[in-house]
């Protein structure tokens, strides 16, 4: 292929192109087409639970036949896949008065079809094993078990077709199971042009799985694959991005000496979550894990211009300035060191931003949470920082206040007939 810089067409465009043009191959059981650059789990894929497996072959059926209907899915695999017919033998009342048990019709069945090996001859340095079993005319054709005769342990014989019943099935080729569950994987992909991964896998669980669960009550299903993956991935970010910010709020807490302030500090945080999450719908990018990653970084980065400008203000209010005066002066003395660290830092990231070799591909959308979260949030925190720092004040003052009355009042009522009260 063209380098990818140098072309139009997207691999995954290409992808859906061969495709089409290939269309069905009759006597192919599994056909896939792939065009990322490495291994990647589907984009859906469920675990499916049922303890009949006659009824799982029917649900299995039936997700698939739903899955082709969502526009953009394709790919639809799933791994209860038969394999070679096999005969099952169950005793009849018959058998089981004759004291046989399952295991001796198995053994002489082998014995008689397969053959048991009853001597070994030693040639040279090879070592050749004997069996002893039916002749290849009286083992050829299914019908001959009509003939077979089981021994029983008093030296009769019964008619295998008296002794056990025959019922002809189908085995697996594999089975796979979880938490002692035999369960039944099916997967797909999806043309991100038409649907994305997160809305194909809505309508599986908003529509598709419930309907199977009404008709089938004892199905379990869970999902699998890039989906949990996915899923497994963003609850560690959070626990990570948990543990960040109790970090951080304990660290501003012990140099700020006050324990709301901290939390003012920390609002610059949901201000630069939003402008990335804005940042990526303006450039036409996705919300991604690397972007997640970028978001968590950025917690970091947004609250030192806050940490400068409540700084400022402690200074000030030491001064004797009084809270109004000292937040706009802080806001007038550190905009400039803001707005030149925010546009430096912005500035950095976007050469990352505009590169097109796929190497880059993948750090692009954490660049995008970088820079416009940042940009966002610092133009927040000088507009409403100020506000929010005068609110915790005028609530503190309000509370002080109150405490003051309430003291006084009790006070009052505390000075007997006949006394003034204190000054």
């Amino acid at each position: 292929l063209t380098p990818s810089a140098a072309r139009t067409t997207s691999s995954s465009a290409l992808e859906r192109l061969w495709r089409e043009r290939a269309g069905s191959v009759a006597g192919v059981e599994r056909l896939n087409f792939t065009s990322s650059a490495g291994p990647q789990e589907a984009d859906i894929a469920y675990e499916l639970a049922h303890p009949d497996n006659e009824a799982l072959a029917a649900i299995v059926e039936e997700m698939t036949r739903r899955l082709r209907e969502i526009e953009g899915v394709n790919e639809i695999e799933d791994d209860f896949d038969l394999g070679k017919r096999q005969l099952n033998f169950s005793l009849t009342p018959a058998g089981e008065a004759a004291g046989l048990r399952p295991a001796d019709i198995a053994r002489q069945v082998r014995q008689a079809f397969f053959g048991e090996e009853v001597q070994r001859i030693q040639r040279g340095r090879e070592e050749v094993r004997v069996f002893v079993r039916y002749p290849a005319d009286e083992r050829a054709d299914i019908a001959d078990l009509d003939n077979f005769r089981v021994r029983t342990s008093d030296g009769g014989a019964l008619p295998l077709s008296v002794a056990a019943r025959i019922e002809e099935t189908r085995s697996f080729t594999s089975i796979e199971r979880i938490d002692g569950r035999r369960i039944v994987e099916v997967t797909a992909d999806v043309e991100e042009v038409e649907v994305t991964p997160g809305e194909a896998r809505a309508v599986v669980e908003d529509a598709i799985l419930p309907e199977l669960v009404a008709a089938y009550p004892e199905l379990r299903w869970s999902l699998a694959g890039a989906g949990r993956e996915q899923a497994e991935d963003f609850a560690s970010l959070q626990r990570g991005l948990f543990v960040a910010l109790i970090i951080m709020y304990a660290l501003l807490a012990t140099q700020l000496r006050s324990y709301v302030q901290p939390l003012v500090i920390l609002i610059a945080v949901p201000f630069g979550v939003g402008g990335a999450i804005l940042g990526h719908f303006a450039l036409g990018y996705d919300l991604s894990f690397p972007s997640g990653f970028g978001m968590v970084a950025l917690s970091g980065v947004v609250v030192n211009a806050s940490i400068v400008m409540v700084d400022r203000f402690n200074r000030n209010v030491e001064d004797g300035m009084a809270a109004r005066e000292a937040i706009a002066e802080a806001a007038a003395r550190r905009f400039r060191p803001i707005l030149i660290t925010t546009l430096t830092t912005a500035l950095g990231l976007l050469p990352i931003m505009v590169e097109q070799s796929p190497q880059a591909q993948f750090l692009i959308p954490m660049a995008v949470s970088l820079g416009a979260g940042l940009l966002f949030a610092s133009t927040l925190i000088l507009l409403l920082l100020p506000a929010v720092v005068l609110i915790v004040e005028d609530l503190r003052g309000r509370k002080s206040w109150t405490g003051l009355l309430s003291r006084a009042n009790a006070g009052e009522s505390s000075v007997g007939p006949g006394e003034a009260p204190a000054e």
